[in-house]
C-alpha cells in the first residue's frame, strides 16, 4: 500500500458532489417514509404547476412538458443522497474483491441505509487496518532479518573457510546471532501489537556504553571494511530505555552509516547526556537540553542531501540514488524513537568534512504509557480507546465520473458521460429562455423566434463533440436556412414544419447517425437527455455554489424582490397615498406582464430546457447506432424473401393493369366500371397510393437486410427483384402525383395538396436511392441523403411561398374557367394577401380581404416578418378590416360557379 494512503486512511467512495449532502429528507428516520414523502412530493408539485398552467391558459402543449419536468426536478431534490450510500457501497464492494480495502463510504442521515453505511465503513476500516498491518509486518520482517542473517552467514563461511577456528569465541558468536534472530521474530511480533496498541514498552535503566559496544560487536560480524569508534560523555550514562527496541535503533543507524562510508572509513558513535556540549552543523556549541540525551552515528559518506534529509526517515526513503537497502531501516529507527519520545533527524557533518551524521534525541524520562501511536513510515496517530474507524478524507474518486442513480435506468445504452461540469451551457440556456419568455409571448413568429432558435443553435453546435464533422456544418447551414423561413413567411404551419425537419437535422448531426433507426432516435434521444442530463446538471450547480459572489447576489436579488412585493403590496393597499406614489412607479406592470406572467414562466422554463437538454445531448451524444440494434441476421434460403418480395411485384403489376385500363378507357369506362367520374376516381386512391409507395420503400429495406448474398447469384436475384419492385415504385408515384394533378384540375389548388404532392415527390426520390443503392449494394448514404432532400425541398417550398402561389393559381384557374372558392382565399395567410390584392376584381377582393386573417399596423421589431410586412402594405389605404363593404361580410365569402357569379 502507497505510503501516502497509509498516512491520510482510506479513501473515501463519494457517489458524486451533490450527493455528499443529507438532502432534504435526511432527517426523516425510515427508508419508507422517505419513499411516500417523495411520491406525495412529487404528486403535489405536478398537480400545482398544471392547475396554475390552466388556470393561467397555458396551452396544454406546453403545460403537459413543463408540468413532468418539475415533478423530475422535485423528485431528483427529494431523493438527493437517499441512493448514494448504496452506489458508493456497490462501488467500495468492487473495489475489495480487487483486494482494494481502502474504501470509507460517507453517509449522513439517520435511516437504514446510513447504519448499513457506517457499519460497512467500519467493516472496510478494519480489513483495511488488517491488510496494511500485514503487508507492514512482511516488510519489517524481511528488513530485519537481513542483517542478523547476513551476519551468521559470514560467520559461518568464515568457519568452512577455516579462517576463523571454532573455539569457544566464535561459536558463542554464532549462538548469539541465532539468539538475536530468535529474539528479533518475537520482537517483530511485539511490533505488529505495539502498532496496533496493544503492548507498551518496556523501559530500563541501560549503560549506553554496553548499548553502543553490543551494536558495534555485532555489526564487526558483517562482511563491510568499515572502522568503528564509540565515544560516551561521560563515560558511566545510563539511559532509561527499552533496551530491545535502541539496539534496533542503534544497529539500523550503523548498518545504514556503514553502508555508505567507504572502503577502510570510519564510523563514530558519540552519547552526550544532558547539559553535555556538542557542535552544531554550522560550527557553533551546541549544549544538549537537560531533560534529553543525544546519539550521533556520523559516517565519512557522500552525506544526505538536504532536500532529502527528511525522506530518509520515510519508508523505502534513501538518501542517494545509489541503491543499497530496502529503505526500511531508518523508517524503523524513527518509529522506536518516537514510542520512546525522541526524534531523529539527518545533518552534514558538524566538522564540514563529508558526510552525515544522524542525530537521536530521546527524553532522560520517557512518557509513560504511549502519548502517540507511530507507523514505520514515519506518520503519527493519537492512540484510539475503542473500536473507532478513521475519519473520511474528502477526496473525490477519480476513476471516471461517479454513479448517479438515472446511471442503471441507461446502462450501457447511454453511458455516463465522462465531461466537466458545464457552467457556460447553463447559464447560456437559461439566458435563452429568459430572452424567449420576454419575446415570444408578445408577438408572432418572426424575428424573435429566429433569433431564440439561432442562439440556441449556436449554443448546441458549440458544446458538440462533432462541431467539426461536416455533416454537422452542412446540417447547421441547411438549418439556418430553414430558420429564415419563419421570418420570412407568415404562414402558421410552415414553423411546425421546419422546427420537425431542424431537430431531425441537429439531432442526427449531434449523434452522428447513419442508419434509418439510429436516425429517428435522435430527436427522442434530445427528449431523454433531459433526464440523462441531470447527474451533469448536478454537477454544475455544485461547482457554482463555491462562488464567492454568484449565489450571493441572486438570493440577494431574489430576496428583496420578494421582500418588495410582499411589504409594497401591503402598504399600497393599505394606504391610498403610497398605493398612488406605487401605481406611478410601475405604471405599465399590470398591463404587460400580470396577465402572461404565468405563460412566460413556462415559457422560460421550457425553452431554457430545451436548449440545455441539446447541450447535453452535444457533449455526451447516445450511441444510436449501437442502440437501434444490430443486423437482423440473412435467411438460409433465397426463397424465402424472394416470395413474399415478389407477391407485392405481382400485386403492383395488376394494380399497373387496371391504371392503364382506365386510362385508355378514359371517362366512361371509369363510369360504367366504378359509377364515379373520373375526376372522384383519381381523388379516392391517392391517399392509398402515398402509403402503398411508403410501405413499398419499407419491404424494400427490410429485404435489403435479411436477403443473403453470399454468392454471384444471390446478389443477381437481389438486383433483379428488387430494380424491378423499385421501378414499379416509381410508376406508383408518378400515378399518384397524376390524379392530383387532375383532382386539383377540377376542384382547385390547396396548401395542403401541394404539401401532399411535395412528400409524394420526395418518396420518388428516395425510391431512385434506393435504386441506386441496390445498384452498389451499400445503402448506408440513404437515410442522411434523403433527409438532406427533405429538408432542401422544405426550404425551396418556403421559399417559393406556396400560399401565394395556391392563391396565384386559383385566381388564373378562376381567370380561365370562372369557379372560384371564396371561402378557401380568406383561410390563406398573410403570405397571399399580395396576390389576392393585386389579381382578384377588386369586389372579389374586398371581400376576401375582409376575413383574411390580416394586420395592417406594422410589427413591432421582435416580431417583424417580411409576409406580414408585405400583406400591410398590400390593403388598400384606410381600409378597415372591421367594417367591410355594403353586400360583404361572411355573406359575400362564397364558392363562384362557371357563371362567375
Amino acid at each position: 500500500m502507497p505510503a501516502e494512503q497509509a498516512r491520510t486512511g482510506p479513501a473515501p467512495v463519494t457517489p458524486g458532489t451533490a450527493d455528499r449532502a443529507p438532502g432534504p429528507l435526511g432527517g426523516v428516520g425510515t427508508v419508507r417514509t422517505k419513499i411516500g414523502l417523495l411520491v406525495a412530493g412529487s404528486v403535489l408539485a405536478a398537480v400545482v404547476v398544471l392547475e396554475v398552467g390552466r388556470g393561467a391558459g397555458v396551452p396544454g402543449w406546453l403545460t403537459l412538458p413543463v408540468t413532468l419536468a418539475v415533478a423530475l426536478v422535485v423528485t431528483q431534490w427529494l431523493a438527493r443522497g437517499m441512493t448514494a450510500p448504496l452506489r458508493a457501497m456497490t462501488e467500495a464492494a468492487d473495489r475489495m474483491a480487487a483486494g482494494d480495502y481502502s474504501t470509507v463510504v460517507t453517509a449522513t442521515g439517520h435511516d437504514e441505509v446510513t447504519r448499513l453505511a457506517d457499519a460497512f465503513t467500519r467493516m472496510a476500516g478494519d480489513l483495511d487496518r488488517a491488510d496494511t498491518t500485514r503487508r507492514q509486518l512482511l516488510e519489517t520482517v524481511s528488513h530485519e532479518l537481513r542483517t542478523p542473517l547476513a551476519a551468521q552467514r559470514a560467520l559461518l563461511e568464515n568457519l568452512v573457510d577455516g579462517v576463523v577456528q571454532p573455539d569457544d569465541a566464535a561459536l558463542q558468536g554464532a549462538l548469539a546471532q541465532a539468539e538475536r534472530l530468535s529474539d528479533l521474530v518475537t520482537d517483530l511480533l511485539d511490533l505488529t501489537r505495539l502498532e496496533s496498541g496493544a503492548v507498551p514498552l518496556v523501559l530500563t535503566h541501560t549503560s549506553a556504553a554496553d548499548l553502543l559496544n553490543q551494536a558495534v560487536a555485532e555489526a564487526g560480524l558483517g562482511a563491510r571494511d568499515v572502522q568503528h569508534r564509540t565515544v560516551v560523555t561521560p563515560t558511566d550514562l545510563e539511559v532509561l530505555v527499552d533496551p530491545a527496541r535502541m539496539s534496533q535503533v542503534v544497529g539500523n543507524l550503523l548498518d545504514n552509516a556503514s553502508r555508505h562510508s567507504p572502503t577502510g572509513g570510519t564510523v563514530t558513535l558519540h552519547v552526550r547526556g544532558p547539559g553535555e556540549t556538542g557542535t552544531s552543523p554550522d560550527g557553533s556549541e551546541d549544549p544538549v537540553p537537560m531533560d534529553r540525551w543525544r546519539l550521533e552515528v556520523v559516517d565519512e559518506g557522500p552525506g544526505i542531501p538536504p532536500d532529502r534529509a527528511e525522506a530518509v526517515f520515510t519508508r523505502y526513503g534513501r538518501g542517494d540514488d545509489r541503491g543499497g537497502g530496502t529503505g526500511l531501516g531508518l523508517a524503523i529507527a524513527r518509529w522506536i524513537c518516537e514510542l520512546h519520545g525522541g526524534s531523529v533527524s539527518a545533518h552534514p557533518r558538524p566538522d564540514g568534512r563529508p558526510g552525515a551524521c544522524l542525530r537521536v534525541e530521546l527524553p532522560v524520562r520517557p512518557p509513560s504509557g504511549r502519548p502517540v501511536r507511530s507507523g514505520v513510515d514515519g506518520s503519527t496517530e493519537r492512540p484510539s480507546t475503542g473500536a473507532a474507524t478513521p475519519g473520511p478524507v474528502a477526496v473525490p474518486v477519480a476513476d471516471g465520473p461517479a454513479a448517479h442513480a438515472v446511471d442503471p435506468i441507461f446502462g450501457r445504452l447511454w453511458p455516463p458521460e465522462r465531461v466537466p461540469a458545464a457552467p457556460v451551457q447553463l447559464v447560456g440556456a437559461v439566458g435563452i429562455g429568459a430572452f424567449a419568455a420576454l419575446v415570444l409571448p408578445d408577438h408572432d413568429a418572426g424575428l424573435g423566434l429566429l433569433t431564440v432558435l439561432l442562439a440556441g443553435g449556436a449554443l448546441v453546435l458549440w458544446s458538440s463533440v462533432r462541431r467539426r464533422a461536416a455533416w454537422t456544418v452542412v446540417s447547421a447551414l441547411l438549418s439556418v436556412g430553414l430558420g429564415a423561413l419563419v421570418v420570412l413567411r407568415a404562414a402558421d404551419w410552415l414553423p411546425v414544419l421546419v422546427l420537425l425537419v431542424v431537430s431531425l437535422l441537429v439531432t442526427t448531426a449531434l449523434t452522428g447517425a447513419r442508419r434509418l433507426g439510429a436516425l429517428l432516435l435522435g430527436p427522442p434521444a434530445w427528449v431523454l437527455s433531459a433526464v440523462r442530463g441531470l447527474p451533469l446538471l448536478q454537477r454544475t450547480l455544485a461547482t457554482t455554489r463555491g462562488h464567492r459572489l454568484l449565489w450571493p447576489v441572486v438570493r440577494t436579488v431574489m430576496l428583496s424582490a420578494v421582500a418588495l412585493v410582499v411589504f409594497g403590496g401591503l402598504f399600497a393597499s393599505g394606504d391610498a397615498v403610497f398605493g398612488a406614489w406605487v401605481d406611478r412607479l410601475l405604471p405599465d406592470v399590470d398591463l404587460v406582464l400580470a396577465d402572461t406572467l404565468v405563460l412566460r414562466a413556462f415559457l422560460w422554463f421550457f425553452v431554457a430546457g430545451v436548449v440545455l437538454a441539446g447541450t447535453y445531448l452535444a457533449l455526451n451524444p447516445p450511441p444510436v447506432e449501437r442502440a437501434a440494434g444490430p443486423s437482423p441476421r440473412t435467411v438460409t434460403r433465397p426463397w424465402e424473401w424472394a416470395v413474399p418480395v415478389g407477391a407485392v411485384v405481382a400485386v403492383l403489376l395488376g394494380f399497373l393493369v387496371a391504371q392503364a385500363s382506365a386510362m385508355w378507357g378514359g371517362h366512361d369506362f371509369v363510369r360504367r366500371s366504378t359509377g364515379l367520374t373520373y375526376a372522384e376516381y383519381v381523388h379516392q386512391g391517392f391517399a392509398q397510393l402515398t402509403v402503398a409507395t411508403a410501405l413499398t420503400l419499407g419491404t424494400i429495406g427490410l429485404a435489403v437486410r435479411v436477403a443473403p448474398r453470399r454468392t454471384r447469384g444471390d446478389r443477381i436475384l437481389l438486383r433483379g427483384l428488387l430494380g424491378t419492385l423499385g421501378v414499379l415504385t416509381l410508376v406508383v408515384v408518378a400515378s399518384a402525383l397524376f390524379r392530383m394533378a387532375v383532382y386539383q384540375e377540377a376542384y382547385g389548388y390547396t396548401v395542403t395538396r401541394v404539401l401532399v404532392d411535395l412528400f409524394e415527390l420526395w418518396l420518388g426520390l428516395v425510391v431512385v436511392m434506393v435504386l441506386v443503392a441496390g445498384i452498389r449494394l451499400s445503402g448506408r448514404w440513404v437515410p442522411r441523403a434523403a433527409l438532406l432532400a427533405g429538408a432542401s425541398m422544405l426550404l425551396v417550398l418556403g421559399v417559393a411561398d406556396p400560399e401565394a402561389r395556391v392563391a396565384g393559381a386559383n385566381i388564373e384557374r378562376f381567370e380561365q374557367t370562372g369557379r372560384l372558392d371564396l371561402v378557401y382565399l380568406a383561410s390563406l395567410g398573410p403570405d397571399a394577401t399580395p396576390v389576392i390584392a393585386e389579381r382578384l376584381p377588386d369586389d372579389l377582393a374586398a371581400c376576401v380581404l375582409a376575413n383574411l386573417r390580416h394586420d395592417t399596423d406594422p410589427d413591432p421589431l421582435w416580431g417583424w416578418n417580411l409576409g406580414r410586412a408585405r400583406a400591410a402594405e398590400a390593403v388598400p389605404a384606410g381600409f378597415d378590416a372591421q367594417s367591410p363593404p355594403e353586400e360583404g361580410g361572411q355573406g359575400c365569402l362564397r364558392v363562384i360557379g362557371e357563371d362567375g357569379r
